[in-house]
C-alpha cells in the first residue's frame, strides 16, 4: 500500500511506470491512462491483458474504472465551480477516512 510511504507515492506521481510499484498496480494504471487519455482506443483487448498478464480480477477492473471516472468527474467539476483544495493535512485526513471506511 503506497498511504503512508511518501516517498513511494511521490515516485509515483513523477512516473508510475518508473516508480517500484507492484505490477498489478501498474498495470491498471496503464488501462486507466488510456481510459482517461484515448478512451476510444480502449478495447475488449486491454481488460484481457490486465486479466491474463496481471491477474486482476474483472470486479477489480470494474472498481479502477468507477473510481477514475469518478475522479475525472470531479475534477471537471471542481475546476468548473472552483472547489477548495485541502491542503496536505485535509488530504491525510481524508485519506484516513476513505482506508477505514471505504468510498460507501
Amino acid at each position: 500500500m503506497a498511504y503512508g510511504d511518501e516517498q513511494l507515492v511521490q515516485a509515483a506521481l513523477r512516473d508510475w511506470r518508473t516508480a517500484p510499484l507492484d505490477p498489478k498496480v501498474r498495470a491498471m494504471l496503464g488501462f486507466l491512462e488510456k481510459l482517461t487519455l484515448a478512451p476510444e482506443s480502449l478495447t475488449p483487448a486491454d481488460a484481457r491483458q490486465l486479466r491474463t498478464t496481471g491477474g486482476i480480477t474483472d470486479s477489480a477492473i470494474e472498481d479502477a474504472i468507477h473510481v477514475c471516472t469518478l475522479f475525472s468527474v470531479y475534477d471537471r467539476l471542481a475546476d468548473t465551480f472552483g472547489f477548495h483544495i485541502p491542503d496536505d493535512k485535509g488530504f491525510a485526513q481524508s485519506a484516513t477516512r476513505l482506508l477505514n471506511r471505504g468510498y460507501l
